[in-house]
């Protein structure tokens, strides 16, 4: 089975301008069947030379795109005045799993840091297994490096007090039978030692490319369930992202997607709080300009209904949208590359600078960075936080800092008719996104485990 990176970039690097480092596809060592990265746009050509990040209003002279820092990311998430009341992440840790990682992660973490005026924090790097050293000739690890700096930095962004750990496996997640096991093995070893309050995973397979499931059997994914089950018992929020393949997803082979609505793995699991993506539309200060849109641009933010797991007791209040099964996602985030974020990497000695990176990758560890800073409000993990998401939305949501998603926009993609952004919870954004001052502390005072 093919599992992909969910994060889509375009690249505005010093050296090479090219389309960019986390693509669907990825590529396995030679021993290992594999399909090679796809580039997440074709047929563009991007702007040579560029050494510090752009205005919005250059990038869309330049490529057409709007980009965004972290700064006014602050802003249109309400964050600042969190920030002043202390609220910042300190004591809290933030687990990212991702193949092979980044060997300058820390390095490029710093830059960006000191790009933006944020204080830097320390990468703690966990190796699991005989992770290969680095390559930046094999475009699977750059990939892969690619999806860890957008992972940290975004994570960073949000939360800049947090402690962060990387953990890099071993295998990549081309060949499911090998790479999951591994990366779920990791995450148990790290919850059993009590390492991390919440895990953010930027990758996904889709639930009808794991082995028996043209039967109907979905026995292999639920025998994957264990890390999820144990962090349930020990108070770890799990987020991973929806997709971004909008309703449908790829098939097996990584390159093609289903003509039919699918799901994906392990967004769609009821013990991982599922996050997807949107569009901002911000001026220079952070301010929106108009709401929010549904991600759907260079890929579209995944979404829909399981076809392993049935309707969980928290999404009883929106059965009427996901009917008996568990629905996708519950919550979204920033991810249109339309509306990218500026990162910084230098794994690539020919590509060293700054892109603009987007996907339901880049939504899914800013909202590990939003749980962090209730982690903190609250003074205890506020752990799988399903029932208290649902709660606030159900009962005053506007008061309790979520914001409904519903101008209309969907996540039709690859010629699979989506799900529109309506009132309430849809299938497009879940319940909405987030204003941070108000849902940060309604999310600690929600959640039950003290």
């Amino acid at each position: 089975m093919h599992i992909a990176r969910t994060g889509l970039g375009v690249a505005a690097a010093t050296v090479v301008a090219a389309l960019a480092v986390s693509a669907p596809g990825t590529a396995a060592p030679a021993a290992v069947p594999h399909t090679l990265a796809v580039p997440a746009v074709a047929g563009h050509t991007l702007v040579h030379g560029v050494s510090s990040p752009l205005t919005s209003e250059q990038c869309q002279a330049k490529w057409h795109i709007n980009c965004y820092t972290p700064l006014q990311y602050r802003t249109a998430y309400d964050l600042n005045a969190l920030y002043g009341k202390g609220v910042t992440g300190k004591g809290r840790t933030i687990v990212i799993v991702d193949s092979y990682g980044s060997p300058t992660v820390q390095h490029d973490l710093d830059v960006y840091s000191k790009q933006f005026g944020l204080p830097s924090t320390k990468v703690k790097v966990v190796k699991w297994g005989h992770v290969p050293a680095f390559d930046p000739k094999n475009s699977d690890m750059t990939g892969w490096a690619g999806e860890t700096t957008l992972d940290v930095e975004m994570a960073h962004a949000v939360a800049p007090a947090a402690k962060i750990v990387v953990v890099e496996t071993a295998v990549s997640e081309t060949e499911g039978t090998t790479g999951l096991p591994e990366m779920m093995d990791a995450e148990k070893y790290l919850i059993d030692h009590n390492v991390g309050d919440v895990i953010s995973q930027s990758f996904g397979a889709t639930e009808n490319t794991f082995p028996g499931s043209d039967k109907g059997d979905f026995s292999s994914i639920k025998k994957l369930r264990y890390a999820f089950q144990d962090a349930n018992r020990k108070h770890v929020t799990v987020l991973a992202a929806s997709g971004d393949g909008g309703a449908t997803d790829m098939k097996l082979d990584g390159k093609t997607y289903y003509d039919k609505r699918v799901n994906s793995w392990p967004s769609s699991d009821p013990l991982v709080t599922s996050i997807g993506g949107t569009q901002l539309h911000l001026n220079d200060k952070g301010e929106r300009v108009k709401p929010d849109s549904v991600y759907n641009d260079y890929g579209a933010g995944g979404g829909g209904q399981s076809h392993v797991f049935t309707r969980p007791s928290f999404q009883n209040g929106v059965k009427s949208k996901v009917g008996s099964r568990r629905g996708t996602p519950d919550i979204s985030m920033s991810a249109a590359v339309n509306g990218g974020a500026w990162i910084y990497s230098s794994y690539d000695p020919t590509a060293v600078g700054w892109d603009v990176s987007g996907g339901t990758s880049e939504a899914t560890p800013l909202f590990a960075g939003i749980v962090a800073l209730a982690d903190q409000a609250a003074g205890h993990r506020v752990g799988n936080i399903q029932q208290a998401l649902y709660g606030l939305y159900a009962h005053h949501a506007k008061a309790n800092g979520i914001v409904d998603v519903n101008d209309g926009t969907n996540n039709s993609y690859q010629g699979v008719t989506g799900y529109k952004a309506v009132n309430g919870y849809d299938l497009a954004t879940g319940v909405g996104t987030v204003d941070a001052l108000k849902f940060v502390p309604a999310l600690a005072k929600a959640s039950r485990h003290g």
